[in-house]
């Protein structure tokens, strides 16, 4: 199984912070996940979205919720952060047509505000008052449109591996692509002419390097197999595109760069992957826009630092986590 973004998917200095943590050669996460403690099917515009809770939402100590990657990923990358849940409430949840959310496949549907209205639908839908919000991916594009609203029931605000702006994205991957053996390069160029099967074999070989280094664990495969239903492509085509190197979908033109200016730098993190897609040195030029925001660097992970490095991915979140409780 390739583990893909799809499937997943100047302001003062930043606070850097690069964990010298050893290498996870062994078990990477729990041998199956825990049942939720609650489940709901959330009314938004458009359908309903499923939501799953673990932990107590009535707990001391502020929920958290994730919001997933694609566009048209589900919530089944997070399912290692539920190590949280021993003190606070996790919440995970598919956004509309994705996972195990209503899919009346509307593409007036498809649009960034309401998938950032989503949240505030389920946060309501669960009674809750304030909470941390983190987004991976795609779902970092979510999460920094809702942080730069300024709710005053956000706490925490935390963007991993995300998407900031397309052309930050594409110059990304094009750096990164360069990186690779001439052979690799030549099957990935094929995507920019004449997508087809040198295009996904280059492509694949893009996604070992750069979006998930280790393989799926066998409570991976476990959930996955229970839950076939989890991405959306005609989601993910229509607002990126067919292929990981050029954007022509809906989000061509996306930029949220100038909306760092508006995050709340106290609350804020930035984090992915020593190996990430979403590269190192361009989140970090993000996060120094961001004044007094954190930055973190996952040692020997890829964009999916939820599978990549489970632990110490929910070790650094569970310290920021603690930081914020510590805020008034």
């Amino acid at each position: 199984m390739i583990l893909d973004r799809r499937a997943l998917i100047v302001g003062g200095l930043a606070a850097t912070v690069t964990l010298a943590l050893p290498r996870s050669l062994l078990a990477r996460g729990p041998d199956s996940y825990p049942a939720p403690d609650l489940e709901k099917m959330v009314p938004v515009e458009g359908g309903r979205v499923y939501v799953r809770v673990n932990g107590r939402l009535d707990a001391a100590k502020t929920p958290i919720v994730m919001a997933h990657g694609g566009p048209g990923g589900s919530h089944a990358h997070f399912l290692t952060a539920l190590a949280l849940a021993d003190e606070r409430a996790v919440i995970l949840y598919d956004q509309l047509d994705c996972g195990q959310s209503d899919r009346p496949n509307d593409p007036k549907n498809w649009r960034v505000d309401r998938f950032v209205d989503e949240l505030d639908h389920i946060r309501d839908g669960l009674g809750i008052r304030r909470w941390n919000v983190l987004g991976h991916s795609w779902g970092g594009t979510v999460a920094l449109e809702y942080g730069a609203r300024r709710s005053p029931a956000l706490r925490g605000l935390a963007l991993a591996g995300p998407l900031i702006s397309t052309k930050s994205w594409i110059a990304d991957a094009n750096i990164l692509r360069g990186q690779l053996p001439v052979a690799v390069q030549a099957e990935i160029g094929s995507c920019d002419t004449a997508p087809g099967p040198k295009c996904q074999e280059g492509t694949n070989a893009f996604y070992a390097a750069f979006n998930g280094r280790e393989p799926p664990t066998p409570a991976a495969v476990a959930y996955e197999n229970k839950h076939p239903n989890g991405f959306n492509p005609t989601l993910y085509n229509t607002m990126w595109g067919p292929s990981e190197f050029a954007c022509t979908g809906t989000l061509k033109d996306y930029d949220g760069e100038l909306l760092l200016g508006k995050l709340d730098g106290r609350r804020t993190l930035f984090l992915g992957g020593q190996y990430d897609e979403a590269r190192p040195a361009t989140l970090a030029g993000f996060a120094a826009r961001v004044h007094g925001a954190e930055f973190a660097t996952i040692p020997g992970a890829a964009h999916g630092i939820f599978a990549d490095r489970p632990r110490e991915t929910v070790a650094l979140i569970r310290a920021w986590l603690a930081r914020q409780d510590a805020r008034a």
